[in-house]
């Protein structure tokens, strides 16, 4: 039987990108991980060990699914809220933004975060427990195109920042990651070469540094903590 002290961590959107590159190197690590996705069917290959709960972060029932798992689990020492929802591809102006496709942005991007917090804080609570909100530089930088996506990031940032000074237990963060050679990357720029970026394994010993070091919370940049490393 596993013990309810080892670190158990939950990773939303880990079906692929920056969210299933951290579910490896934790599982690696000792780490028991419970993990969402909307398409999972490659998952059991590619995170053995992995508590796998298929879904979307804006359904009620699914996000009462994974609080069920965490809970069986006893332990909840890290929350990365992770999934995201880009918008329309190509990114279109504000004047041409569907409402329903902001709605859709918003949902998961800040309501759905926002709720498995509240549905988690009490074991977050128990473990002084650490929460990753993965934001952008769009949430601080105004981009053409990006304005649903960019004010939804902007939102999560601050919930961050307010649940850092609610919680003066935990260690709450909005990391941006940086530009990384993900689908969702590509879908913002349809047709562009982006194998310039770094994949996303390459931002994981960043996040890793973070976690262990647990510095004053806040928004962080995945850069300045590599660059902080000697």
């Amino acid at each position: 039987m596993t013990s309810t002290s080892q670190s158990t961590a939950l990773i939303t959107g880990a079906g692929r990108g920056l969210g299933l590159a951290l579910a490896r190197s934790l599982l690696s690590s000792g780490w028991r991980v419970v993990v969402d996705a909307r398409r999972t069917a490659h998952l059991e290959t590619a995170l053995p060990g992995a508590s796998v709960v298929p879904g979307d972060v804006t359904d009620p029932a699914h996000r009462d699914a994974l609080a069920a798992a965490v809970g069986g689990l006893g332990r909840l020492d890290l929350l990365v809220n992770n999934a995201s929802d880009l918008g329309p591809s190509p990114l279109p102006r504000l004047a041409d933004t569907p409402l329903a496709a902001a709605r859709r942005v918003y949902e998961t991007n800040v309501l759905a975060p926002l709720a498995l917090t509240q549905a988690l804080l009490p074991l977050l609570r128990d473990s002084h427990g650490t929460v990753l909100n993965i934001s952008s530089d769009a949430a601080v930088e105004a981009y053409e195109g990006w304005g649903t996506y960019g004010s939804s990031k902007a939102a999560l940032d601050q919930l961050t920042a307010v649940l850092a000074a609610e919680e003066p237990g935990l260690a709450a963060y909005a990391v941006d990651p940086g530009d990384m050679r993900t689908e969702m990357h590509q879908a913002a720029f349809p047709g562009e070469d982006i194998s310039d970026r770094p994949e996303p394994e390459a931002v994981v010993p960043a996040l890793l540094r973070l976690i262990a070091t647990r510095p004053p919370a806040g928004r962080v940049r995945a850069a300045d903590l590599a660059g902080a490393s000697s």
